[in-house]
């Protein structure tokens, strides 16, 4: 049976004039359907590049990406980003700017009625059906955040992508907005990967863990396999062996790696 999402021996390279610098070398990783996969490394090891690589939003230099079977050469649909900064259109109210993502992708077979009620399912997804009616300017970071999840949710992605989406917000916004993801995926079943650098985010959320090697040429270094029961619930994993076992894991793994840069 194929991995429902395939990186398949990618590298990848950027030239500037005679000048070329490979950032990725050799990524080798399956993941499963349904599946919650955090990236984690030291800044420069090509997470972000990974991740725009999987989203199509740059093509690879060598090697594939393969959903479902099929080749990964531009961006899609079936694979939402949800980005650190919000990317919201100020005009527009949070009902408009989720509805442009539905009206482009289900502009033809659903009816006005059918997008307005998918609208404001995924906006009640995130509990923000109340604020249907504000501008970006008017909500919080971290409501801002919820409706890029929402909207990016509303075209139905085969894989959700998420580039260190609570990166900027302060620390109880970023534990709601964890347990909005842990609620969400819970709901949906559906595949998330994940950029972070938040090491305790990666091991309360993931199902696996990928370690990045220093860059450049970086590459995979170890997986770790978070194995939690779900539901989680943070206040429960802060005294579990597995949990601390695998924060401690992650830990030493990205200690040893800022330890040879500094030795470099």
């Amino acid at each position: 049976m194929s991995a429902y999402l395939k990186l398949d021996h990618i590298s990848k390279s950027f030239r500037r004039g005679s000048m070329e610098t490979e950032v990725l070398r050799d990524i080798n990783l399956s993941i499963d359907k349904g599946e919650i996969v955090s990236i984690i490394g030291h800044s420069g090891c090509g997470k972000s590049t990974l991740l725009n690589l999987i989203a199509g939003l740059t093509r690879v230099t060598t090697g594939g990406v393969l959903l479902e079977d099929r080749e990964v050469n531009a961006p899609g649909p079936e694979r939402a980003v949800v980005f650190q900064n919000h990317s919201l259109l100020p005009w527009l109210t949070v009902y408009d700017n989720v509805a442009l993502a539905v009206d482009k992708v289900f502009g033809r077979s659903k009816s006005r009625r059918e997008r307005h009620d998918w609208i404001m399912h995924n906006l009640d997804l995130v509990q923000m059906s109340h604020a249907k009616d504000k501008r970006p300017a008017e909500i919080s970071g971290g409501m801002k955040q919820r409706v890029g999840i929402a909207r990016a949710l509303a075209i139905e992605p085969k894989i959700l992508l998420l580039d260190e989406p609570f990166g900027a917000l302060d620390a109880l916004t970023r534990a709601h907005l964890q347990d909005s993801v842990m609620q969400i995926h819970a709901s949906l079943k559906n595949t998330m990967i994940m950029i972070t650098h938040d090491v305790d985010e990666a091991v309360l959320l993931s199902d696996r863990i990928v370690m990045m090697t220093n860059g450049p040429s970086a590459t995979i270094g170890e997986v770790l396999t978070v194995a939690l029961e779900r539901p989680r619930k943070r206040l429960d994993l802060v005294a579990d062996r597995g949990y601390i076992a695998a924060r401690e894991a992650v830990l030493k793994f990205l200690y040893e790696r800022h330890r040879f840069v500094e030795a470099a």
